[in-house]
């Protein structure tokens, strides 16, 4: 405990000095002191009522016995962030989050954590932080928004980018365009579909970091306080019972995770974060795991992109809770693993049930047989690529067709907005990956433009750089090597012919293996001139087929 080498003795005279310049009480120093990590800021719309969750917290702490002592982290806003140069710099925060609050927790000695993320690189980047400082640690997000309502139909973020494409293609007035702007975002909270924060957020409930409800009590619920409540209050079990992440986060509960995000259909991103936190954990985690689970694993939730549910219906439902439950009638879980509860998963998920067949189908009745993220192979990808298959209409699940090239999302975007893509077409979007962006940009932009447009069922996209969780289509990201490490995404030239088959898990340029081989020997990657931050993260960082992590 932290009160036998810190707080103790006549040795720690000077550390309780400053304690007492804190006010902090003699018996405050006596008690657990528990750190709460608030990501709380006035930008992100999923962080602003952040500072509510943590004063519950607070209080769940206080009530238990412990002594609560809050610092920050940062967060980036993708929405906000997205199709300028700023998204270059989300991907890299998850790094910066895991690190600064290793350093603070590492600095000040605290017995247990509660982690207070919402967005997409704070829950993985704090999963990363609970791993290598492996003290009890609990996690208690901000909570999904709720739903827009446009022309009296459920919307969210991911419509409101595609509503913009319909206007540049003249498909809606500018009047139609304000409504959706003014309707689409009516609180705050992460953005309501099964984007990157809500998939990473119900994921931590699947690993067993955070309590029942984490992923999917809106942010504007009572029962959201309840649980930030209860939150502080388990982390003082935790503590009594020594209980640390990673005897939490164990191999079995990062397969758990990788089947639950199979049923659920979540984000691409899940296939950048979970081998990241997993790295931290000493587990193995590559992507062939994504396509051995898939194959074995129904998907069970449309949620939006891919279909017409929200996180409040999920919740309804029965939440993440309801949906293992189904998974365990196909014996797919390990429910024996140790949770954040003190109890088992089965224990967990013994009581729930689904609420709702229509928001999470049964395992007789799903979507399709397999998963909702498939990794395809092939000369242009060696080590792998990743699509939202359960965001494919059906019809692009094959795909074959000429090549339109670009060094960068801007010309792409200025392309597809000056009509010069066209059905079956495969754009290409290269130079973006993490370590040639830097940072790995979302192409929601392009993506969302090329739906807009009408184009949605006739045009392919791929890249090296990485998609919104709010992206639907065939859109094929993490294109790895990546071009500024020699891959062949950067040998493509317009015109070529890309075959695309996410049933067969396939990604070919078609030309001869001697013109293949020629165009590899020639190649010379671009380089870009960087400084600051996103340099050292450059020379740093790995390929988005493990993780893009750090070396």
């Amino acid at each position: 405990m932290i009160k036998d080498t810190i707080v103790n003795g006549p040795q720690n005279a000077a550390h309780r000095s400053l304690y007492h310049a804190l006010g902090m009480t003699k018996e405050e120093q006596q008690r657990p002191l528990i750190g709460i990590v608030s990501s709380y800021n006035e930008i992100v719309p999923g962080h602003i009522n952040i500072d509510k969750i943590v004063e519950a917290v607070r209080l769940g702490v206080a009530m238990a016995g412990g002594t609560p002592i809050v610092f920050p982290a940062i967060a980036v806003c993708d929405g906000i962030a997205m199709g300028h140069t700023g998204m270059k710099y989300s991907l890299v925060t998850r790094d910066l989050i895991a690190d600064s609050t290793e350093a603070m927790v590492r600095a000040h000695g605290f017995d247990g954590l509660v982690m207070v993320p919402n967005c997409d690189k704070n829950v993985p980047g704090l999963l990363m932080a609970a791993a290598r400082v492996n003290i009890p640690t609990v996690f208690v997000s901000g909570g999904p928004m709720l739903a827009g309502r446009v022309n009296g139909k459920k919307t969210s973020l991911s419509s409101m980018f595609e509503a913009v494409g319909a206007y540049n293609a003249g498909k809606i007035s500018e009047e139609q365009l304000t409504v959706c702007e003014e309707n689409t975002c009516p609180t705050c909270g992460s953005c309501s579909g099964m984007y990157t924060a809500n998939s990473m957020n119900c994921l931590t409930e699947a690993l067993g970091m955070g309590l029942c409800g984490n992923g999917t009590i809106p942010a504007v619920y009572a029962k959201r306080i309840e649980l930030a409540k209860h939150a502080g209050m388990q982390v003082m079990e935790l503590v009594r019972n020594n209980i640390r992440p990673r005897d939490i986060m164990t191999k079995e509960a990062f397969q758990n995770a990788l089947t639950v995000d199979m049923a659920l259909g979540c984000s691409t991103n899940s296939m950048l974060h979970l081998p990241a936190i997993a790295n931290e954990c000493d587990v193995e985690f590559n992507l062939d795991m994504a396509n051995e689970v898939s194959a074995k694993t129904p998907n069970l939730c449309h949620l939006a992109p891919a279909g017409p549910t929200y996180m409040e219906d999920l919740n309804e439902a029965g939440g993440v809770y309801a949906v293992m439950k189904e998974l365990t009638k196909l014996d797919l879980l390990d429910t024996s693993v140790l949770t954040c509860t003190g109890k088992t998963m089965g224990e967990n998920i013994e009581t729930a049930y689904n609420r709702d067949p229509a928001v999470i189908r049964t395992v007789e009745n799903p979507y399709s047989q397999t998963g909702g993220i498939a990794v395809l192979r092939g000369n242009l990808a060696p080590e792998g690529c990743v699509v939202k298959r359960s965001a494919v209409a059906p019809e692009m699940l094959v795909h074959e067709g000429p090549a339109k090239v670009f060094d960068c999302e801007e010309d792409a975007q200025a392309a597809i907005n000056a009509g010069k893509i066209v059905a079956g077409d495969v754009v290409v979007i290269r130079y973006e990956g993490p370590k040639g962006g830097p940072g790995m940009r979302e192409m929601l932009n392009p993506t969302s433009a090329i739906m807009g447009m009408g184009l949605g069922n006739s045009v392919a996209l791929i890249t090296d750089g990485r998609f919104s969780g709010a992206t639907r289509g065939a859109c094929v990201g993490h294109v790895s090597p990546e071009a500024a490490s020699g891959g062949p995404i950067g040998i493509v030239k317009d015109g070529d012919i890309i075959s695309i088959s996410i049933p067969e898990n396939r990604i070919e340029l078609k030309i001869d293996s001697a013109e293949l081989e020629e165009r590899m020997n020639n190649f010379t990657p671009k380089t870009k001139e960087l400084s600051g931050y996103l340099k050292r993260y450059a020379k740093m960082v790995s390929s988005g087929a493990t993780g893009a992590i750090l070396k």
